[in-house]
């Protein structure tokens, strides 16, 4: 029987400050170019791995505090990075695992997006960077 996992918890992290309590969704996606390497007899095409070019996209509540999210991100801008994704705060382990983008690149940041009447919320994307999976 299958089941689903309903994230309660997760944590969010970028160059190295916890930023969960701001972040309200995050999508990492991991994508590798397609390389054809079909050669002679093969019956179908074959593909192998090319380079990688990942994406983050996170929502994060806006806030202006030191160590929150503008403090956190302004200087980024235009920059590698690492960040870090985690199902839970609990401890990394195989049913908790650790996903990484290192030297990730952030090309946009909206200082400001604001509603009367609602809570500030941005949409950032982190492109590229090596992608590791921890376990332990």
């Amino acid at each position: 029987m299958a089941t689903s996992t309903y994230l309660s918890n997760p944590t969010f992290t970028c160059n190295s400050v916890d930023l969960s309590d701001q972040c309200r969704s995050a999508t990492l996606s991991v994508k590798y170019d397609a390389l054809e390497s079909t050669a002679f007899g093969s019956t179908s095409r074959v593909y192998t791995a090319g380079l990688g070019d990942h994406e983050l996209n996170v929502t994060l509540l806006m806030s202006y505090s030191a160590t929150e999210t503008y403090a956190t991100l302004a200087a980024l801008v235009g920059t590698a990075t690492t960040v870090i994704l985690k199902p839970s705060s609990s401890a990394t382990s195989a049913t908790n695992p650790s996903f990484t983008l290192t030297g990730t690149f952030l090309e946009t940041l909206p200082v400001i997006d604001a509603k009367y009447g609602e809570l500030s919320e941005i949409d950032i994307t982190f492109k590229g960077g090596v992608y590791t999976v921890a376990t332990a």
